[in-house]
């Protein structure tokens, strides 16, 4: 991969040493997390979404889950020390975090926001997230994902 066709994520991975694998497919914001696992010839739990959300009291928190899950609003909120949390609006995720709806990636952000990670992850050999692009992500170890993000695992998903 030339150096610009990078994306900041590979820059921020590539700037701290730690290895990680690119891997592109055709861009296509209307696939789910599913089907991007499919394509990737991975199960569903190893690829996980990033999500935005903002706490009652205004504050940012991104949480890290894998892709077939729903996040728990009620579980966020008690985990990030909040009444209550809601999803950003999809207008409000490049101006806030540099990232396009398909592309967010916990590393490599405008700002640093709290960013937990469902606790599966840290059982995983290799996960994959964003790479920051629609259409790329990377896969690396969840101990460099969660060390480079500075996410903290809990118990993140709805129960069906």
């Amino acid at each position: 991969m030339k150096n610009n066709d990078k994306t900041n994520v590979m820059r921020v991975l590539d700037g701290k040493k730690i290895a990680y694998a690119s891997h592109t497919y055709e861009p296509d914001p209307t696939k789910s997390g599913e089907e991007i696992a499919a394509i990737l010839h991975e199960e569903a739990d190893h690829v996980f979404k990033t999500l935005v959300t903002q706490g009652k009291s205004g504050q940012y928190y991104v949480f890290v889950i894998p892709v077939k899950e729903e996040l728990d609003l009620k579980k966020a909120a008690r985990t990030a020390g909040e009444k209550s949390i809601s999803m950003i609006r999809q207008k409000e995720l490049l101006p806030l975090t540099g990232y396009v709806h398909g592309g967010c990636s916990p590393i490599g952000m405008k700002k640093h926001f709290p960013t937990f990670i469902h606790e599966t992850a840290a059982g995983l050999e290799k996960i994959f997230v964003s790479a920051g692009r629609v259409g790329c992500q990377i896969e690396l170890s969840p101990e460099d994902l969660i060390r480079t993000a500075q996410c903290v695992p809990a118990d993140l998903i709805a129960v069906p």
